[in-house]
């Protein structure tokens, strides 16, 4: 997947002369969380719509300049990397550059739509939701569990860890289920859920258009 096209250039980054007043009118039109900031047009960084209100309209962007975050990814940085770096900065908005130089920025909902892409959502086949302590699982051991069963992986990802204990979830084709969940018994694995359907896939994706809807409000 090309994420190239997922770049939107519609916004300029604000400069540091900009009054505050003027970016405090940006944000009630947009429902972004973020907007861009450069300096003399070198990407510095984004200021947040909370903190934007949080200052008198008489002043400049500069005054306010430690409050700006900076977080960003290069064009270069694949999509699940870039999904990570919005978690961890609670934004809709991610600016993108290449050689340092803002390109534009990706939305949030866009990179969720991803997800819909994957052979983890569009595959026939069944959920297992397994669970070991942090220090015991592999995801070697994990894939020659399966694949020792004539079964094949589509998808894993980590759902939780909490109390020293990691819980993964898998997408397997429809082979042969109750053995591969024995086996995991016998490397002991604790099976906390199993699903011969996609009930679990269909549950994913309405809440995957829920947060859509969401973003989009």
């Amino acid at each position: 997947m090309n994420l190239g096209e997922l770049i939107i250039n519609d916004i300029a980054p604000i400069e540091l002369d900009q009054q505050i007043s003027l970016i405090q009118q940006m944000f009630s039109n947009l429902t972004y969380s973020h907007i861009p900031v450069s300096d003399s047009g070198n990407f510095i960084g984004c200021l947040s719509e909370n903190d934007s209100h949080c200052f008198q309209t008489g002043v400049t962007v500069k005054d306010c300049r430690y409050a700006i975050e900076f977080f960003s990814v290069d064009w270069t940085t694949n999509w699940l990397e870039v999904l990570e770096a919005f978690a961890q900065n609670s934004a809709n908005i991610m600016p993108v550059l290449k050689d340092g130089q803002y390109l534009g920025y990706y939305e949030l909902k866009d990179i969720m739509s991803l997800f819909d892409q994957t052979p983890f959502f569009y595959e026939n086949g069944a959920i297992l939701i397994v669970r070991k302590g942090v220090n015991d699982y592999s995801f070697s051991e994990i894939a020659q569990i399966v694949e020792s069963n004539n079964a094949r992986i589509f998808g894993a990802f980590l759902t939780n860890l909490e109390a020293g204990l990691a819980e993964i979830t898998l997408k397997i084709n429809n082979t042969g289920l109750s053995e591969i969940m024995q086996t995991f018994r016998r490397y002991s694995y604790e099976i906390i859920a199993g699903y011969d359907d996609d009930t679990y896939i269909e549950n994913l994706k309405d809440r995957s258009d829920y947060f859509k809807k969401y973003m989009n409000i």
